[in-house]
């Protein structure tokens, strides 16, 4: 497994996200089926280039029997959005645990820790959508890729939505199941034929259901969510809870730029968390 880099750690927009390897190796162990389209490290067959830009990974896994593998501990390198079809998995957000049943979704953000499996995935059938939307912290806005088709005032509402709960599992709707359903089968064509144009058009479709089951549950927003402050806690917490981050020869200046704010707001902020300079 590769180490993981603090999420804010971005002096040079560099961020490493979790490779799934335990799921690597259970598919060279054929010990599961895994279905996917990517770009970058993520396992999966390759996008090409210039076709849909943001889309880090799309796909499904199908795992008949109970695993000895699980997803640990690890961050996306955009918000994702899962779909249990079958089975039951063990699924944790931060200190959160949840046991998914069959219909579940889940969302998660860059910034969230969240781990699959307890340890250890069941036999399940799990699809996955992972869109970068050019954020690592809460306080950035979204910018979602141009191929997305939703109206901008859609946009809006969903970006909104998404950054200011962070509810991670939702009860999803059947026609959200039938959507991915669609995804999986336009994964499986693959580069040939309208593989890629199924995927644009049923993305999108699985975007508007989501915002349509979100709208029906009259989500309470919280704007803290999205505050500076809450992006200084949450680096000050990865620092603390992960001793090896603090290996980095961290400046003021570099915490400050890895936070999306200037010295002096850094400054201020930190002494509204910590009461320290």
């Amino acid at each position: 497994m590769r180490n993981l880099i603090p999420i804010y750690r971005n002096h040079e927009q560099v961020f490493v996200a979790d490779a799934c390897q335990p799921l690597v190796e259970a598919v060279e162990r054929k010990e599961v089926r895994l279905q996917a389209l990517v770009h970058g490290h993520y396992p999966g067959q390759q996008l090409p280039d210039g076709e849909l830009t943001g889309l880090k990974s799309v796909g499904y896994w199908d795992a008949k029997g109970a695993q000895t593998w699980g997803l640990p501990w690890h961050r996306n390198e955009g918000v994702e959005v899962t779909f249990l079809e079958t089975g039951t998995v063990g699924f944790s957000v931060d200190v959160r645990e949840h046991t998914l049943q069959p219909g579940a979704l889940t969302v998660t953000r860059p910034w969230q820790m969240h781990r699959v499996g307890n340890p250890t995935v069941g036999a399940s059938k799990l699809h996955w959508l992972i869109l970068d939307v050019g954020v690592r912290r809460p306080n950035q806005p979204w910018k979602w890729p141009h191929w997305i088709m939703l109206s901008e005032r859609d946009q809006k509402e969903l970006a909104a939505i998404l950054r200011q709960t962070e509810q991670p599992v939702w009860k999803g709707s059947s026609e959200i199941g039938h959507c991915f359903q669609s995804i999986a089968r336009g994964v499986e064509s693959g580069q040939e034929g309208t593989g890629i144009s199924v995927l644009t058009i049923r993305i999108n479709e699985l975007l508007l259901l989501l915002l349509t089951l979100l709208r029906k549950q009259e989500v309470r927003l919280d704007e803290s969510l999205t505050s500076s402050r809450n992006t200084v806690a949450l680096f000050l917490d990865d620092l603390r809870r992960h001793p090896q981050h603090l290996e980095l020869e961290w400046t003021v200046e570099q915490m400050a730029r890895s936070c999306g704010l200037g010295l002096t707001q850094f400054n201020h902020v930190v002494k509204q968390v910590t009461n320290l300079t």
